[in-house]
């Protein structure tokens, strides 16, 4: 069983492209999966534990679409189907905070290994319901029918509905 944890900061590396490097590198080091989101487009933690959950019970299925978990997981993360479309959800130059998720059966990075990655801010996984609505498209109809409240669970369901889609597609395929 794959532990996964959650970490929410700054990222200590702002070049993009050698923070995902610096990422790679310890993913390779430690045989563990690491992935780097936008904090600004996670609804929670129980949205982002619940989509590494799906997206590496996909890969252990052999039902993933990415060939890389980390993917996997932004895919589901995103609630999308296509990887393409999941992509609002990475890390870009203009990204202020990171939801880094650590996933693995073996040695995880310990702290002093992600202090160079990133710088823990306190906040955890708060968010701003706005850029949430808008990154989900989530629609007034839903809000006003469960409250701005349960933006998390809006976006968990969309998460739950990339299994769905997917199965009624083979269902459809095998009539």
């Amino acid at each position: 069983m794959n532990e996964i944890r959650l970490l929410f900061g700054k990222p200590v590396i702002r070049d993009m492209g050698l923070l995902i490097s610096a990422i790679k590198d310890l993913q390779s080091r430690h045989g563990c999966i690491l992935q780097a989101l936008d904090a600004d487009k996670v609804a929670g933690e129980r949205h982002i534990l619940f989509a590494a959950t799906k997206a590496l019970a996909a890969f252990s299925e052999e039902r993933n679409i990415a060939k890389d978990a980390g993917m996997e997981i932004m895919r589901y993360a995103s609630g999308e189907r296509q990887i393409e479309r999941a992509l609002f959800m990475r890390v870009s130059d203009r990204t202020e905070r990171i939801a880094l998720v650590l996933a693995g059966s073996g040695s995880l990075p310990d702290a002093s290994e992600l202090s160079r990655i990133i710088e823990l801010d306190g906040r955890g996984s708060s968010f701003c319901a706005k850029a949430i609505i808008e990154a989900f498209n989530i629609t007034s109809e839903e809000l006003q029918a469960v409250g701005e409240e349960r933006i998390e669970d809006l976006v968990i369901e969309r998460v739950a509905l990339v299994d769905t889609y997917r199965q009624t597609v083979k269902n459809k395929d095998e009539l």
